[in-house]
């Protein structure tokens, strides 16, 4: 499905919410609609990600080190292609919500978050570091989303703990009330459909009021 739009051309529009909430999904279709191209999060060849789930403490710094890099080679990549993409997380969650989550639970060491810290600093003020021209974040209630990750069916994800995915529920919520790097739509995750051609129109229609009206920095569906 391809839809005429009034976007520029180069956009980068990035998505975020917590995990299960369905942004590859609405990636890939965003990207159809728009003939954009699309940025993903690496998980399938994560050489930590099943590390980290089983042991939080031992893998916590190793693995938000390897999502940053990849992250910023990905942020390279994108201002040297000049197009359009549409971005499956944004790497300012890494740092205000994953990577804290673990220091503040004690599995990451004063030394090691400030490292990190600094690694991301140097990163987001490097000029191949494009900011997002709006951010869709993605929301919905709790029990919903557990059911969708219950259902996707990854077994690192499956074993983790309710505790692990209420506090990271709690910690989107709070992130995105002070997040002011770009524009913001908000999406419940039963306010579109990625099937019904009107409802991604709706939602681009949103996109292009956000990137065009510089007073206008919020929109909720």
């Amino acid at each position: 499905m391809k839809i005429n739009h009034q976007l520029n051309s180069r956009s980068l529009i990035t998505l975020a919410g917590t995990v299960g909430v369905g942004k590859s999904t609405l990636t890939k279709t965003l990207a159809e609609a728009l003939n954009f191209n699309t940025s993903f999060e690496k998980v399938e060849n994560n050489p930590y990600l099943e590390d980290y789930y089983s042991d939080f403490k031992s893998w916590s710094f190793h693995l938000q080190i390897y999502f940053l890099a990849e992250r910023f080679k990905e942020q390279k990549k994108m201002y040297e292609t000049n197009c359009g993409y549409v971005q499956d997380r944004s790497i300012y969650e890494d740092v205000g919500i994953f990577a804290k989550l673990q220091y503040d639970n004690n599995n990451m060491t004063d030394r090691d978050y400030e490292t990190y810290c600094s690694l991301f600093e140097a990163m987001i003020s490097s000029p191949y570091f494009p900011k997002p021209d709006v951010l869709i974040y993605i929301d919905g209630e709790l029990p919903q989303i557990i059911k969708r990750i219950e259902e996707r069916g990854r077994e690192m994800e499956v074993t983790t703990p309710n505790s692990f995915w209420i506090d990271l529920h709690t910690r989107y919520n709070e992130w995105i009330s002070t997040f002011n790097v770009c524009p913001i739509l908000h999406l419940d995750i039963n306010s579109y459909d990625c099937h019904n051609v009107d409802s991604i129109k709706e939602i681009i229609n949103c996109l292009e009021k956000l990137q065009k009206e510089p007073e206008l920095n919020y929109i909720k569906l």
